[in-house]
């Protein structure tokens, strides 16, 4: 009872992120406004700063209903993930609505009975491998009822569903070395080879993901309570779910199951498109340069063929999509609420002046000293800032001449970058995709923050150790 009391205290996301587009506003009042010239990068096909050319600006505060009225802006700005989250979304309502996921518990259940607590790091590490080649955040949204079905089913909690699964995409990406919207995007703005330095990445990349998953083990049997029998409706936050309108029958994590669990014919080529899916999400964004739009379009065509494959015809099909879309709702308007936050600092002016403020204090400090100061101060201008990739293209070109003039290595600059902006995405209450994933698993951000913060303090230590490393060996 304490526990849920604390949670309802607690503010729910939706208020949470309009007061912080309310602090932004505040800021504009408050900083000095500041901006950097820009100059269009083919390489990224994106407006960069051009460093040295700080100066400040006339002040552009921000009024209070201002930044309201910069929330249209702000979806409007995050429009092509919007779209994306509920075509994701849709496309695996479609997939559950054939039964397929809830055969995949039965599955799962079955050939890991007796050593169930297998099942963490098995989909921690399938969830690790997406947040590694491709960053996902928002896509693992609409997989959450089903994880929260999985973990209940064990006497997991929600916390451990998003921990095994948001958790280790995030820490995945934020340690990767392949990551095309995170270390790509720096590694061309540094002008460095795209892949250097993978090996070095990769080791550290091993650690922090078994890390974390051995952390989400521990931390799942220390609050495992009796598994659930005999009720298989699931308390629905996304919405996707229909509850005992299609019940999954498995077994208990102790007992065997009244026959053999098989993924059928039907249900096995279902779920093969989805793994399909992800095949070509990997190759389309790590060979072809895809972008939103195609990631999009890949998942509406799974969706369709899923729905024709499982039997729904086109009006189930289309129902099944209504359905997605509707649960998306939520957690699409806290990515664009999110993004205001920027939205609302950039119009005051004071983004700049954050990024000059925080990285200038670095060029008198000694090498080793200076690049542990770039990831601290990553960590912390992510806040604002909450994209990763908005972030590299705000600060790597005031870092690489930074660098350059301390005599560190740019790869250096890079991982202080990787790590710092990375890691902070995990927990940031500003990152609309995290609290995207919490809100629709019903985890309160206050619950994430407790578990995960020694966590992430954790994994901002191997970081450190991960540069020190770097400036020791001259990493290049």
């Amino acid at each position: 009872m304490g526990a849920k009391t604390a949670q309802s205290r607690f503010p729910h996301p939706l208020v949470l992120l309009v007061a912080c587009v309310l602090l932004a506003s505040v800021a504009t009042y408050l900083l000095p406004a500041g901006q950097y010239e820009r100059q269009h990068d083919p390489a990224t096909g994106r407006d960069v700063v051009v460093a040295g050319t700080f100066e400040e600006a006339d002040p552009a505060p921000v009024s209070l209903f201002a930044a309201i009225a910069a929330i249209t802006a702000g979806v409007i700005n995050a429009a092509d993930v919007i779209v994306l989250v509920f075509l994701i979304g849709g496309a695996f309502a479609v997939v559950d609505k054939a039964g397929s996921l809830k055969r995949l518990v039965e599955w799962l259940l079955h050939r890991l009975r007796n050593r169930d607590v297998l099942i963490i790091p098995v989909v921690g590490i399938l969830f690790a491998s997406a947040g590694a080649l491709e960053n996902m955040q928002e896509e693992i949204v609409p997989m959450l009822p089903v994880l929260l079905l999985l973990t209940r089913r064990l006497g997991f909690t929600r916390v451990t569903a998003v921990a095994m699964s948001g958790g280790a995409a995030l820490v995945a990406s934020s340690f990767s070395p392949i990551n095309p919207f995170q270390v790509g995007i720096a590694q061309r703005m540094a002008e460095l080879p795209l892949l250097s330095g993978w090996a070095f990445r990769s080791v550290f990349l091993v650690i922090a993901v078994a890390f974390w998953l051995w952390m989400t083990t521990r931390y799942a049997m220390k609050t495992r309570s009796a598994p659930t029998v005999g009720d298989d409706h699931v308390e629905d936050s996304g919405g996707i779910l229909n509850g005992a309108s299609d019940v999954v029958r498995v077994p208990d994590a102790t007992g065997a199951p009244d026959a053999p669990v098989t993924l059928g014919p039907r249900h096995g080529s279902i779920l093969t498109m989805v793994l399909v899916t992800f095949v070509i999400l990997a190759y389309g964004l790590l060979g072809l340069g895809w972008g939103f739009p195609q990631m999009g379009a890949l998942f509406f065509i799974m969706g369709v063929a899923a729905g024709l494959v499982g039997g729904l015809g086109l009006q189930g099909t289309a129902e099944g999509y209504v359905e997605g879309f509707r649960s998306m709702a939520l957690p699409a308007l806290l990515i664009g609420i999110a993004r205001t936050i920027f939205v609302v600092l950039e119009q005051g002016r004071v983004v700049d002046t954050l990024v000059h403020g925080l990285f200038t204090p670095l060029e008198g400090l000694p090498t080793t000293l200076s690049a542990l100061g770039m990831l601290v101060a990553h960590f912390g201008i992510h806040i604002p800032v909450s994209s990763v990739s908005g972030q590299a293209v705000l600060t790597m070109p005031v870092l690489v001449p930074l660098a350059d003039l301390l005599g560190m290595s740019r790869q250096i600059a890079v991982l202080a970058y990787q790590y710092g902006a990375g890691l902070s995405d995990a927990i940031t209450p500003t990152n609309g995709s995290i609290m995207a994933i919490l809100a629709a698993a019903g985890v309160g951000y206050n619950e994430w923050f407790k578990v995960t913060a020694r966590w992430i303090l954790a994994l901002m230590g191997l970081g450190a150790i991960a540069i020190i490393i770097a400036v020791t060996i001259g990493l290049q």
